[in-house]
């Protein structure tokens, strides 16, 4: 199983704005199915979201809130980087292959911002058991100043 992590592409322009206010703002997680494939480049909103997983088997529709967000910059590395707290779906029977972040401060959905995806090559299942997402060691986001 391969999983690759991307930004989508006018999540820094929504941050430079200040549209998006990472540690202030609801970040939410949600669970998509196959259907769902993500284009960096022309995925801005909450809107463009397709195949969330069902309300069933332990998911809530509209996912959770990111918690335990931090936002640190490291002079050593020149890196700045987003992590938070492991989401997880407690005894719960879900079938996924993207996750999502974004913001959903905003009002609706046509004007969410949509912050970053890891997408799996293959369903990722739970069944009765925790789905848990668990981001890298390095965090969710780390970007590199140069």
């Amino acid at each position: 199983m391969a999983i690759t992590g991307k930004l989508y592409g006018q999540f820094l322009r929504h941050a430079l704005l200040k549209e998006v206010q990472l540690l202030t703002d609801n970040l939410a997680v949600t669970l998509h199915q196959v259907g769902y494939v993500p284009d960096q480049d022309n995925h801005e909103y909450v809107s463009s979201l397709t195949s969330e997983c069902p309300a069933t088997g332990g998911y809530t529709t509209g996912g959770q809130n990111l918690a335990s967000k931090t936002l640190t910059y490291t002079a050593a590395t020149n890196k700045i980087t987003l992590n938070g707290a492991t989401v997880s779906w407690a005894s719960s029977t879900i079938t996924a292959r993207v996750v999502v972040v974004s913001d959903r401060t905003p009002a609706t959905a046509a004007v969410q911002p949509l912050i970053l995806y890891q997408l799996s090559d293959v369903d990722i299942v739970s069944s009765g058991g925790p789905f848990d997402v668990q981001w890298n060691a390095a965090g969710l986001v780390e970007v590199t100043i140069s």
